[in-house]
């Protein structure tokens, strides 16, 4: 059975290459507007990582632009059809979003657009999102000593901690130009894969002169010289939020849904997005910048219908992504065949023999992983 076809591999194509690169494809875009470079103190690269590492951030408030432009087919739009959240939208276009931190178990995210607004809240063990198109909202108790944070990078710090984790000796780390970022003076920290298979030309953080967080993280694919990803504060306060702003008052007429450890609704099993028993065997190939994920999945997944609401003539669910993956290029070699995604920033491919390999890497990377 061609893997094209099954559900379940579809499911996880979208999710597997955004758990890779934390990015996704959308509009064209430019660079956030700067002033001028302030004069600030030299400092070298390796006192801006330790300024980075060793920062500590008691609280903040902001407002956030996300932009992105690999290139590519709407993912966001892809993972809503495969079963994601509406706030795997993050992965695209441009967005704007409001933070609020008071520390690991004190967290708010608000994704503002035009039709409404979604929020996720932490509040201690408690995990609250509301989507105010809907009027839904779930509510999730964490277990004792469970993190939550949502996949993509919703801040500066949340791209820049990613990134960093890539520094080892494939990373030329030098410290790049000043620059003015929400009205504050900032450091740029440049951080350059060695390896010529990276598709990462440059990673750009910029750091605030005093708070030493990250202000702005910019990605430039190879051979550009705009970002393909950027997001930066536009506005922040580093002023600890009020409690009051982590309490979620549910609003007239909202309807709440449990969720279970699974994420699940409480007392609803969903066929639909099982995955066998086990889920898809997930491994790494590689190190760094050129890590390729790789999953194997069951190739006897669940087949879903369509939607009885769906429009005549429209693809539902998992049929929309098919849709799309079954216009990709087809692909073959010593390592087998499939269809191969590829984007200024990163590859994906998806084998006929159940495999989906993903990676900041050109198509011969992965070419070569798939023969593991």
């Amino acid at each position: 059975m061609p893997t094209i076809k099954n559900r379940a591999v579809l499911r996880w194509v979208v999710p597997v290459a955004a758990g890779v690169i934390v990015i996704g494809g959308g509009a064209a875009v430019g660079t956030f507007a700067a002033g001028a470079d302030p004069a600030l103190p030299p400092r070298t690269a390796a006192q801006l990582l330790d300024d980075l590492r060793t920062s500590r951030l008691d609280g903040l408030s902001g407002t956030v632009v996300q932009r992105a432009d690999l290139g590519l087919p709407p993912i966001a739009e892809l993972a809503g059809s495969a079963g994601g959240n509406e706030l795997a939208g993050l992965l695209t276009g441009t967005h704007t979003l409001r933070v609020w931190y008071a520390g690991p178990e004190r967290q708010r995210l608000a994704l503002v657009d035009t039709l409404g607004e979604q929020d996720m809240l932490r509040n201690g063990r408690d995990v609250w999102v509301w989507n105010s198109r809907s009027n839904t909202a779930s509510h999730r108790t964490l277990a004792a000593g469970e993190a939550t944070v949502p996949s993509p990078p919703a801040t500066p710090a949340d791209a820049a901690d990613r990134a960093l984790a890539a520094i080892d000796p494939t990373t030329a780390v030098t410290v790049g130009r000043t620059a003015r970022v929400a009205g504050r003076d900032a450091y740029e920290l440049v951080l350059t894969p060695r390896d010529a298979d990276s598709l990462v030309h440059q990673v750009r953080i910029a750091l605030d002169a005093k708070e030493h967080v990250p202000l702005r993280f910019e990605v430039l694919a190879d051979g550009a010289d705009r970002p393909a990803f950027e997001v930066a504060f536009t506005q922040v306060d580093f002023r600890t939020p009020a409690e009051d702003q982590f309490r979620f008052n549910p609003p007239p007429g909202v309807s709440v849904t449990e969720a279970t450890d699974d994420g699940g609704p409480a007392g609803k099993h969903r066929p639909d997005t099982d995955l066998g028993s086990h889920g898809p065997d997930v491994r790494t190939v590689g190190t760094g910048w050129t890590t390729v994920l790789v999953a194997r999945l069951d190739a006897a997944g669940p087949a879903a219908g369509p939607k009885a609401d769906a429009k005549p003539g429209a693809p539902a669910g998992a049929d929309a992504v098919a849709q799309v993956l079954g216009g990709l290029p087809k692909v073959s070699g010593d390592w087998g065949s499939g269809h191969l995604l590829t984007g200024k920033l990163f590859s994906v491919l998806i084998t006929d023999d159940g495999r989906v390999l993903a990676g900041l890497v050109t198509p011969e990377r992965l070419y070569q992983a798939a023969k593991g």
